[in-house]
């Protein structure tokens, strides 16, 4: 990669992920290959990003794994070429990490922050400021985020509503000798609709306007200048190589493994299981039939079910054959969405719907039900730690069923998020980080 640089805000809500959109179109449109990575176990903002490079786009995050893990990933994603649809996509010349909340938020203090993250890689960190309500207060501001913890190189302000107002914000730049690299004004094409914790994918963005602002406001060439990398092939090189690291991490691998995937029901897949689980074929439950003829895992992973409902429960074909699959003794490993519909029924205001049945539980979807479960998960089985994010709206109807481990949160607090293992079914609201293979 010739240049890397981590999105960074003081606070969620600023910009960073529509301008870390931007800029990831905006270079692709230059005819650069652009590798993009997101901090957090977040899924939403990855499909804005494949969606403009044309690449998977990474996760990175120091609670779920390692930092050996994560230098490995980034150093391995950021450094090979890519074929997706029978297209080549060559080595990257740009890595973009958009990075997640406020730069220090992290589940304990900074521990898991967007900052560790720039640590960890040694990237350089561009500010994204929403300047809307302030001029020169934006000193002090500004000050603490770059003194604070080294590793801010320059400033990009938001919603800047004047000449006036952009003269008082890059006299703040100049008086702290941290480089203004753009200054982006209040515009529509920035405006994104909001859906649960993140944007809305369903919809298609102006990103055709989002790339015109941010070429004509922003400095491009002093943008990858600041953030420019020595050559560090030799280092790539002698990290462990995919096939290496996922031979010794995964000699246990199944030999098939069928996936469900769908638009928005089945849609909460991180890039880095996909590749760890090798030989992938992949089925919508919404319109397919699955054959389970050599099969070894059926994977199902998050999503939206319960936007979905009348074609899952229309489906009964497919909902019976997961079912004889799992009664026969087939391997599944379920994730929130996935584990719901496995359960009896999904509950909505309007009616309740059918799903697999192969867990006895009911899942309300219902208005006056809804409550926000969110939080890092770490739970232990078969001798093994496994850690994973939760993140749902929907809940049991009724009381909470008994689970077969106690999960924790990142602070090692008892929480009441439930695990089922029932025959080679093992299922739960967490997505995990490294799916369980043997249990």
């Amino acid at each position: 990669m010739k240049t890397a640089f981590l999105i960074a805000a003081p606070m969620s809500g600023s910009g960073k992920t529509t301008i870390a959109r931007g800029l990831m179109a905006l270079f692709t449109r230059q005819g650069l290959t652009v590798q993009p990575f997101k901090c957090g176990p977040d899924y939403i903002d990855t499909k804005f990003h494949e969606a403009v490079c044309g690449r998977p786009s990474v996760n990175l995050d120091t609670f779920m794994a390692s930092p050996e893990h994560v230098r490995e990933v980034f150093a391995r994603y950021g450094g090979r070429s890519a074929t997706l649809g029978g297209v080549a996509h060559y080595i990257p010349d740009v890595c973009i990490v958009e990075g997640m909340m406020g730069l220090y938020d992290g589940y304990d203090r900074e521990r898991g922050s967007s900052y560790e993250i720039a640590l960890t890689l040694g990237l350089p960190v561009v500010l994204v400021v929403d300047a809307k309500s302030a001029a020169y207060s934006m000193a002090a501001l500004l000050s603490g985020f770059i003194y604070f913890r080294p590793g801010v190189v320059g400033i990009i302000y938001n919603k800047v509503s004047s000449p006036r107002h952009e003269a008082l914000l890059r006299q703040v730049c100049d008086d702290l000798g941290i480089p203004c690299l753009g200054c982006i004004p209040k515009n529509a094409a920035l405006e994104q609709s909001s859906r649960y914790l993140g944007l809305d994918f369903s919809q298609e963005s102006d990103t055709e306007a989002l790339v015109n602002l941010l070429a004509e406001h922003i400095d491009i060439e002093k943008l990858l200048l600041l953030t420019s990398r020595v050559d560090d092939s030799e280092r790539n090189n002698a990290l462990p190589t995919s096939a290496d690291k996922h031979t010794e991490r995964n000699h246990d691998l199944p030999t098939s493994v069928l996936v469900a995937r769908n638009a928005e029901s089945f849609s909460f897949i991180y890039a880095e299981t996909l590749d760890r689980l090798g030989d992938v074929r992949f089925f919508d439950p919404e319109t397919d039939i699955p054959s389970f003829g050599g099969v070894s895992l059926l994977y199902l992973p998050g999503g939206y079910p319960e936007k979905h409902l009348e074609a899952l429960a229309s489906n009964e074909a497919c909902r019976e054959a997961i079912r004889a699959y799992a009664e026969r003794g087939g391997r599944i490993v379920a994730e929130c969405g996935g584990m719901m519909y496995l359960c009896r029924s999904i509950i909505t205001d309007e009616l309740r719907y059918p799903m697999c049945g192969i867990l006895p539980y009911d899942i309300s979807a219902r208005r006056e039900d809804r409550r926000l479960s969110l939080g890092y998960r770490r739970f232990t089985l078969d001798g093994r730690e496994y850690r994973g994010h939760e993140f749902h709206y929907t809940q049991f109807r009724g009381e909470t069923p008994p689970s077969v481990v106690q999960v924790y949160d990142a602070l090692g607090r008892p929480v009441a998020t439930p695990i089922f293992h029932y025959k080679n079914v093992l299922a739960s609201y967490t997505h995990l980080y490294e799916l369980p293979l043997n249990f």
